[in-house]
């Protein structure tokens, strides 16, 4: 049987109805980085540094552990000093940070991840290779929806998330903005981009 972790209630949401959810902890493949992913090179190369170690460990996982998993959706972290160059009308990207991550297995570990990043670099590693960290992330409460269409358009329904849904149900927001994308977005028309929208937060008081 193989795996397939979207199918959990942390990946599943609906198209613009916001929810309150409980996150478990979960273990990622990590990379940082800042600036307009449209443009950022840091962006491409974090994207490419990635998915060899994310598949990698699949494949480690399945003749090793006789356990075969789908390699998990991109996400990513995003914030900024001003976190209204996400809501606002001009969406300033070039003022955004990110963290892109692959979600990983609880039964992959560290050792599993050392083992895989050396067998990447044993041909043409990538750019970034060196940057890649395996790290766990606990989220614990989140708002999250499902987002259709363009990244652009996220602006009125994270608005809505973070200005109303949020203060009106007794919750203020922490942590970071996260985004987990369904579609790959270089080969997907942007009005087809299936986005998780992500926000933890926590009780006021």
């Amino acid at each position: 049987m193989k795996s397939d972790f979207k199918k959990l209630n942390s990946y599943k949401a609906k198209h613009h109805k916001l929810e309150i959810v409980e996150i478990p902890r979960m273990q990622y493949l990590m990379v940082d980085g800042h600036g307009d992913p449209n443009v950022s090179q840091e962006f491409k190369e974090a994207i490419l540094a990635l998915y060899p170690v994310a598949y990698k460990l699949k494949f480690m996982s399945k003749l090793e552990l006789k356990k075969d998993y789908t390699v998990m959706p991109l996400e990513g972290l995003w914030w900024a000093e001003d976190m209204n160059s996400f809501t606002s009308n001009t969406r300033d990207k070039s003022q955004w940070d990110f963290t892109l991550m692959i979600m990983q297995p609880e039964w992959v570990t560290a050792a599993m991840f050392e083992r895989a990043v050396a067998k990447v670099a044993e041909k043409e590693p990538p750019k970034l290779l060196d940057k890649v960290r395996f790290e766990w992330l606990d989220e614990g409460a989140c708002v999250q929806t499902l987002h259709i269409g363009s990244f652009d358009d996220e602006t009125e329904i994270l608005d809505e998330m973070h200005s109303q849904f949020i203060p009106d149900n007794g919750y203020e927001m922490t942590g970071k903005h996260h985004e987990i994308y369904f579609c790959d977005f270089r080969k997907v028309a942007p009005e087809k981009l299936r986005t998780l929208l992500r926000q933890p937060v926590r009780r006021k008081g």
